[in-house]
């Protein structure tokens, strides 16, 4: 795990994929930070120390669930983004907000999983290649009226066996079928089949999965896909699940984000109408923010040091809109700002996965070259700030609509420009989106 990065280092990094936002970014550098530091207390005094839960307000498209999401990836941890809207109060219709422990905990299981399985790659390959050896050349079978194969049988099959492994190797024998058994588990019946009881229905198929015999489907496939299957078995064989579990409970205590956006949909406090339940969520999320023991299949999942990142715009409500008690579990509130045409000219240019790039990238792949002008990048830019202030201001987001109509025409016809090389200037991107830019009606639909 990359927990040793300075406050400073996971700025640097999270400047490479975010504009701007430097209070939010230092917020939640320095809870990641303080979870390094209060691992190396004494015992006594780590059990003491609570997470700085933030909460971030701002508009939409200002990269508050960006933030969260990259430093989840900077430092491997299992890392959850999940509406608080989705949410109802027990005794209502809808998710109960323990299900976001339960879907953290399956996160961390499969991502220790997928770590142990890289481990043993190479030696589940190994295997995978011999037994796929095994059932393109079954084992030599003893001559009649022998007990045991003779040696000169024996070392004809070591020869060609070794030849079909050189060409297995080569790529010779990928359009080869092979039959493979696959091991399935089956349910003997459909148990639930309302909708929205589905979870329900998943629950009960992991409760009884151990109990459920085991069927093995023979299988035709070609050598890359019984390889890729034979691989996959393989590796399932040496990972040794209890190990798993145990690391990946570990980590989600220890280590686990929670993003609830859109907290301030359940911030109202009126209780009447559709929205009695706004405050009984709120109540519901209290003790898995303050620190309780949720039941997982996996076993019991303490959640007293998971950091929780709120966010929401906040337009209507505000964040003393929330209970009194859920608000000081969120002692760091950081505002973002709203973004115009500079940010936006360096959303264009300057990420790692700035919007230009992907574009050049995508028509690349049907043989175009496209080049765009700094003129052109300012006009894109301008055009989505104006039409931000003009209609709703959904941020980074109104880019995606801007680069797709102006886009639009030369990713139809590109399979018939092959090898055309493209020069985007201001005068293009004027000629193509003045018309929407001018008619507020027309722009409110299109952009």
């Amino acid at each position: 795990m990359k927990d040793t990065l300075t406050p400073r280092q996971i700025v640097v990094e999270l400047d490479k994929y975010i504009i701007g936002q430097h209070k939010a970014k230092r917020a939640v550098a320095i809870a990641l930070r303080n979870r390094w530091r209060r691992q190396r207390l004494s015992d006594d005094l780590r059990d003491e120390v609570m997470p700085k839960n933030i909460i971030m307000i701002g508009p939409t498209g200002v990269g508050k669930t960006e933030i969260a999401r990259r430093l989840a990836k900077l430092v491997q941890a299992p890392f959850m983004k999940i509406e608080a809207s989705k949410f109802t109060e027990v005794g209502y219709v809808g998710r109960d907000v323990d299900s976001i422990i339960r879907d953290l905990t399956e996160i961390g299981v499969n991502m220790v999983k997928s770590e142990m399985a890289e481990q043993v790659q190479e030696k589940a390959e190994t295997l995978a290649e011999e037994r796929l050896l095994d059932l393109l050349l079954p084992p030599v079978r003893s001559a009649p009226g022998f007990e045991h194969p003779t040696t000169e049988q024996e070392e004809q099959h070591v020869s060609t066996r070794e030849k079909l492994r050189q060409q297995l190797r080569a790529g010779r024998l990928d359009d080869r079928l092979v039959e493979v058994e696959a091991r399935e588990k089956v349910m003997p019946f459909g148990i639930i089949s309302n909708v929205g009881l589905e979870e329900i229905e998943m629950g009960l198929k992991e409760m009884l999965g151990g109990l459920l015999p085991e069927k093995t489907k023979r299988r035709k496939l070609k050598v890359p896909e019984a390889l890729r299957l034979l691989v996959q078995e393989e590796a399932s064989k040496l990972i040794d699940m209890d190990k798993v579990v145990k690391e990946a409970l570990q980590r989600v205590e220890q280590s686990g984000i929670v993003f609830l956006d859109e907290i301030d949909k359940i911030a109202g406090r009126e209780t009447h109408g559709p929205d009695v339940s706004r405050e009984g969520v709120q109540r519901d999320l209290l003790p898995i923010v303050e620190g309780s023991t949720v039941t997982t299949k996996y076993g019991p999942v303490k959640t007293d040091h998971v950091l929780f990142i709120a966010a929401g715009a906040f337009h209507v409500s505000k964040p003393s809109d929330l209970i009194p008690e859920l608000q000081g579990r969120f002692p760091i509130r950081v505002e973002l700002d709203s973004l115009g045409k500079d940010e936006f000219v360096r959303i264009l240019t300057e990420p790692q996965n700035a919007l230009i790039k992907q574009n050049i990238g995508l028509l690349a792949t049907e043989g175009i070259e496209i080049s765009f002008t700094r003129d052109a990048i300012e006009e894109i830019a301008e055009i989505a700030a104006l039409v931000n202030e003009r209609t709703e201001n959904i941020g980074a987001r109104r880019l995606h609509t801007v680069m797709e109509r102006l886009l639009d025409e030369i990713s139809f016809d590109a399979p018939e420009r092959k090898g055309a090389k493209i020069s985007i200037n201001a005068a293009y991107v004027s000629e193509r989106l003045s018309d929407i830019v001018k008619s507020e009606d027309l722009s409110r639909y299109i952009l």
